[in-house]
């Protein structure tokens, strides 16, 4: 039922002007930050303590992250809209040079992203102009959803890996025929993450771009799709990274997550209207951590936030 009717709404937002959906996702956006109070609520608290604000400023621009948020959710369902034809009316891209370069190695590429914008417009904007994406991705609670998220995605040809399954095999292996291969790396990583400090209280994060990376050599290039003033959406690319090797797997998986992680840091502080500030990314305390092949320990100066 929820499968049906999210299709049936998604070629109903597919006969409106974007410029409507803009409008109508403000509308949506600002009666989600009305209604739902928990997330709301875990939004403005987590919001002050990462970026150290006030309580009314943490509400405004929390209630403008929401804006973003419903704007985001009708755009997903606008995605079979987009094509190599129109591409470029709804996207820009800044430093596209890098990801050139970075393919130019022949190691595939390892896309590090986060919910950050519309997000799933990131993969529509690399394959759309001629860049072959993958993903890992986790699945949704609801299966329905799932269904519908990833029908959405294959109208612009997107494959997508499940997260924690034999899908991970057919990952590699699109890293290695030379693709971008995705990760959402802004979610909680478990007891198994590297616990790193994040928006000034330590987060176990997800270790799955380092260890691709060490494992099939291929160069990490950040990647964040930025909603502009007017509408449009900017993909802002950074310099390709690499894994380096010092002898220490757990320190140099460690040490490469958070040069990721300080990347991913700037990004929110210098968009904190773009980032979904009520996820629970601070789910697992240090203490939950346990022990497993490439389980990264604390190095001493780390905060622990409660």
């Amino acid at each position: 039922m929820i499968y049906h009717f999210l299709m049936f709404l998604s070629r109903v937002v597919r006969c409106l002007p974007h410029s409507f959906l803009l409008t109508l996702g403000k509308g949506m956006g600002i009666l989600y930050y009305r209604l739902i109070k928990k997330q709301r609520e875990r939004a403005v608290s987590q919001m002050m303590e990462g970026l150290q604000i006030s309580e009314d400023e943490a509400r405004e621009t929390v209630r403008r992250s929401f804006i973003n948020l419903g704007r985001n959710i009708l755009e997903i369902l606008y995605m079979p809209n987009l094509n190599r034809d129109n591409i470029y009316e709804y996207i820009s891209f800044e430093n596209r040079e890098y990801i050139e370069s970075a393919l130019a190695e022949g190691r595939g590429v390892v896309v590090y992203t986060a919910h950050i914008g519309t997000w799933e417009w990131l993969s529509a904007a690399f394959l759309l102009t001629g860049i072959p994406a993958t993903a890992i991705a986790k699945k949704q609670p609801n299966e329905q959803y799932t269904r519908v998220i990833d029908d959405l995605r294959a109208t612009i040809g997107m494959e997508v890996f499940s997260r924690g399954t034999s899908e991970l095999f057919a990952a590699a292996r699109a890293l290695k025929s030379g693709k971008l291969l995705g990760f959402l790396a802004d979610q909680d990583g478990g007891p198994g993450g590297a616990f790193i400090d994040f928006l000034g209280k330590t987060a176990s994060t997800p270790l799955g771009p380092a260890v691709f990376s060490k494992k099939f050599g291929a160069p990490v290039v950040p990647a964040f799709i930025l909603r502009q003033p007017g509408g449009k959406h900017k993909v802002w690319l950074g310099e390709p990274m690499h894994y380096e090797d010092h002898g220490d797997p757990d320190r140099d998986l460690y040490d490469f997550t958070e040069k990721m992680t300080r990347i991913l840091e700037r990004v929110i502080r210098e968009n904190p209207t773009q980032w979904l500030w009520f996820q629970h990314r601070w789910n697992t305390p240090p203490e939950q951590q346990h022990v497993k092949h490439h389980t990264i320990k604390p190095v001493e100066g780390t905060k622990h936030g409660a």
